[in-house]
């Protein structure tokens, strides 16, 4: 897109797909939820999430992203800076 700052993307997730444990090191990122519904966790925290809400995942914060409607989920995912889908922008658990 040229933006040097800022990465959407949409995607469309399966139920019981998403995001295992994992951190992006310098990057916040936000999930929008266009249809279905997703479990966010964060920080002790724990909600779920249907059309129109939406979580932030601070910067090196592990996070968790589960899609638990029937239908599958369509999210947009907004990265600043761009993530880039590099693994070196990503930490799981040890």
């Amino acid at each position: 897109m040229g933006s040097r700052h800022l990465e959407v993307i949409h995607g469309t997730i399966e139920k019981g797909k998403g995001a295992l444990p994992h951190a992006h090191p310098g990057i916040e990122q936000v999930c929008y939820v266009l249809e279905g519904r997703a479990i966010a966790e964060v920080g002790g925290q724990r909600k779920e999430l249907g059309p129109g809400d939406c979580c932030f995942f601070p910067p090196d914060e592990m996070h968790v992203f589960t899609v638990v409607s029937e239908e599958p989920a369509r999210i947009l995912v907004i990265y600043s800076p761009p993530y880039e889908e590099s693994p070196e922008r990503v930490v799981r658990p040890a």
